[in-house]
Formats: C-alpha cells, sequence, structure tokens
C-alpha cells in the first residue's frame, strides 16, 4: 500500500492546481485593499457563502501543493547536481501555503463574523487579506526558480521546464505579470506531475544502476 501511495504521490500536483482553479473560479473577486469601509461590508454580505467555500477550497489546494513540492523534491534529489536546489523547492511551497493559508483564514473570519465587526475592523481585515498574498507571490518564486535550477542541472525533466519555470517566477513578482504567472505556474504542476508520475509510475523504465537508491530499487 505504501509503494502505491508513493508513485501516486506526484499527482498531488494535479490535485493541488484542480482545487486551485476551482477556488478562484468559485468565488467573485474581493475589493482591492484602498476599498472604502462601506464597499468591503457590502461585499462580504452579498458574498459572505461564495468567500467561504472558495477559501476552504483554496486551504485544501495549497496543501496538496506542499506535498507535491515534497514529490518534487524527492524526485528532484535523484540527481546529486539538484539537491540544493530541491530543497528551496519545499522551502518555497511552504511559504507559499503559509501566506494562501493566512490570507484564507481572515477572509473566511470576515465573512463569517462580518455582522460582528466594526466598518472600520472590516475595512482593516479586508487590506491584510490583500497584503497577505504577498508571500504566496514569494514563495512562487522561489519554488519556481529552484525548481528551474534544478531541472537545468538534469533534474531528468525537459530542460523547457526549467527555464518555463524561471520564467514564471520572474514574473510572479512583477504586479501586472503576477497572476497570470501563478496561472501559469498551475499549469505547470499539471505537466510536471504527469511526466513524473509517468517516469516513476507502473511501466515506468527503471533508472540506471548509478543512480542514487537504484540499488535498493532492485534488492526490493
Amino acid at each position: 500500500m505504501s509503494d502505491r501511495l508513493s508513485r501516486l504521490a506526484p499527482l498531488t500536483g494535479v490535485i493541488f492546481a484542480v482545487l486551485a482553479v476551482v477556488g478562484v473560479f468559485s468565488g467573485s473577486e474581493t475589493p482591492e485593499a484602498n476599498a472604502s469601509s462601506a464597499k468591503v461590508i457590502a461585499f462580504y454580505r452579498a458574498h459572505s457563502s461564495e468567500v467561504k467555500t472558495s477559501t476552504i477550497i483554496f486551504v485544501f489546494a495549497f496543501l496538496f501543493l506542499v506535498l507535491f513540492a515534497g514529490s518534487l523534491r524527492s524526485y528532484m534529489r535523484r540527481t546529486p547536481a539538484a539537491d540544493g536546489p530541491a530543497a528551496i523547492v519545499l522551502a518555497g511551497a511552504v511559504l507559499m501555503t503559509a501566506g494562501a493559508l493566512t490570507s484564507s483564514s481572515v477572509e473566511f473570519g470576515l465573512a463569517e463574523n462580518l455582522s460582528h465587526l466594526e466598518p472600520a475592523t472590516a475595512q482593516t481585515m479586508s487590506l491584510l487579506s490583500n497584503e497577505l498574498f504577498l508571500p504566496v507571490l514569494g514563495g512562487a518564486f522561489l519554488f519556481a526558480i529552484a525548481s528551474g535550477l534544478a531541472i537545468l542541472r538534469g533534474a531528468r525533466l525537459p530542460n523547457w521546464l526549467g527555464w518555463v519555470a524561471i520564467v514564471l517566477g520572474i514574473a510572479a513578482l512583477i504586479p501586472p505579470a503576477s497572476f497570470p504567472a501563478l496561472l501559469g505556474f498551475v499549469i505547470w504542476s499539471i505537466i510536471v506531475s504527469v511526466l513524473i508520475y509517468l517516469r516513476t509510475g507502473p511501466g515506468a523504465p527503471a533508472p540506471p544502476m548509478d543512480a542514487p537508491g537504484a540499488l535498493e530499487a532492485s534488492s526490493g
């Protein structure tokens, strides 16, 4: 059973991507950081259920991102030259998840307790939920750049995926391109997830005997 679960682990990237897309399109766009208290209250009063649903979906999406990053790191570490960047991949995923969960918690709390909040408090919470998304962008930068470097160092994935990851990581820090970059990251995650599954799942070719773990695999 554990062997089967380990083979399926790379597909957590697909689950992350699906949940992230559903989370984006299941809720309305929240007020901007400079929105007035009246606009914030009106929005959360009208879209309370949508906000709570989308935030819960986002929580699960980013938890699966950490699982995917762990699987990706394990795959990349099979190439000794990629070991260093692979560790940063997991760190980037954790940073993204921390930011997403914190921002989602503030949004959920705002939607859940709106009737008990003063207008100024609601406005402040709305501002926080917007600004707390910055760790997600910073984590995406680390995740993508480290993944790109690991791939270019020979981490058994097509080189073009490495270059795409680096471009997405840089674009994530440029405000006009941040959201498109995150959508691109979602698509990239699906491709990488499926490729790793095909290369490690049932019927995949055995790794070279000089690769790390090959002797253990053959003896098992």
